[in-house]
């Protein structure tokens, strides 16, 4: 079968109330991005669904990309027929004629343009009676079919469909603003932003990179890692922050126990700062509760106090194998475990303190003051916008 059309549902945003063209706009305008690598695609918007018009472009193709689209509740190959019972009688038999091995159906009307002259029981009855005089070898089940074939009789059209695809749910990436992922090219950041975008985060990331200590081959990691996650939100803009100087500071003048602690509170401080230039309004880490030393409670409290950002922990309650799971899932975790070390595991303590005291924290750091370095490195930060291309390429363009 040819199949002409893309029925898109979506649940959540359906609760939005006054909101809801908002959301939908944004999705709309998400999905286009997506399938832009398909030039016959038209994407449209009616009362209730959207729709995608294949125009003969590849439905397989088109649904993959669908499938990483926040927002989607479900989706459904669809074929469009005028609003007239024998063009939907000879629609309904179509997909039933090329669902090969069935022995039970059941039709299932809904009729949203209430401006047409059948009611929707009515329609059933007359659909499955053409439908049964016109196959062999098979039943009605209105219980469990092993078809159903599903008619929605909108105003301008009817569009027939039979099965379900599973989509991403969430919200549209946009629609909640935009948070500061701190992406170490590890496991846990990229699946921690990728939930965030599940809930309508537009992300923006930054790396602190330590030369010589850490090779350009770590930089290209998280680059990478930022190009995968470009797939399920659009372009991401990535600042990449040199901490060589700074870090050697932190670990000649800080005892080596509370040398983390300081270290990633220094690393919230820049990150605050680039959070106001960038009207960003909260930071996005992927700490998991008790998984090392800097995410114990403790720790957690210590390194907080030095921004009233507020910073979101969305893997805080998930144990490693669950994060493994994940980033396997978004297909990150091959490019996260590549062996190139980032600043934090490059000058990881031999015993950092679990359960740091504030009051020691901030005695330390009365004795120093890295206040010159923090600016050195806030202006001397790169940007980089990182957009998904053909081929599963990005660019790459320098934003100062």
């Amino acid at each position: 079968m040819r199949y002409d059309h893309i029925l898109i549902r979506y649940g959540e945003l359906g609760l939005k109330g006054k909101n809801m063209k908002q959301f939908l706009v944004k999705l709309q305008n998400n999905i286009k991005a997506a399938l832009s690598a398909f030039p016959d695609v038209k994407v449209r918007r009616t009362q209730g669904r959207l729709f995608v018009e294949l125009h003969g472009e590849n439905a397989e193709l088109i649904i993959e990309e669908l499938q990483k689209i926040y927002g989607i509740h479900s989706m459904s190959l669809a074929i469009k027929v005028d609003n007239e019972l024998e063009a939907i009688k000879q629609g309904a038999l179509t997909m039933l004629s090329e669902n090969e091995n069935i022995n039970t159906f059941k039709v299932a009307v809904r009729r949203a343009n209430k401006g047409f002259p059948i009611g929707s029981q009515e329609m059933n009855q007359l659909i499955g009676a053409y439908l049964l005089k016109n196959s062999e070898n098979i039943t009605v089940d209105v219980h469990e079919p092993e078809l159903e074939v599903r008619i929605e009789i909108r105003e301008r059209a009817t569009y027939i469909t039979s099965q379900n695809i599973q989509g991403a749910g969430g919200l549209p990436v946009g629609t909640a603003g935009k948070s500061l992922l701190l992406l170490s090219g590890g496991i846990d950041s990229p699946v921690a932003g990728h939930l965030m975008m599940k809930r309508g985060v537009q992300l923006e990331m930054i790396h602190f990179h330590s030369p010589p200590f850490t090779s350009e081959r770590a930089k290209q990691k998280v680059l990478d890692l930022t190009r995968k996650l470009t797939e399920f939100g659009g372009p991401i803009k990535v600042h990449l922050v040199p901490f060589t100087a700074l870090q050697q500071a932190i670990f000649k003048d800080i005892p080596d126990k509370y040398a983390m602690t300081v270290m990633r509170r220094v690393m919230l401080k820049i990150s605050e700062k680039i959070c106001e230039e960038n009207n960003i309004l909260s930071i996005t880490t992927g700490e998991s509760l008790g998984q090392v030393a800097s995410q114990t409670l403790a720790s957690m409290h210590a390194i907080n106090e030095v921004t009233n950002i507020p910073v979101l922990r969305p893997l805080v309650a998930l144990d490693k194998a669950d994060i493994i799971d994940h980033a396997k899932k978004i297909d990150t975790y091959d490019i996260s475990i590549l062996p190139y070390e980032d600043c934090c595991t490059v000058f990881v303590p031999k015993a950092p303190a679990t359960s740091p005291k504030r009051e020691t924290v901030l005695k330390l750091e009365s004795r120093v003051d890295f206040s010159e370095q923090i600016d050195e490195a806030i202006s001397s930060v790169e940007a980089l916008l990182i957009k998904q291309a053909d081929g599963m390429e990005s660019t790459f363009d320098d934003l100062l």
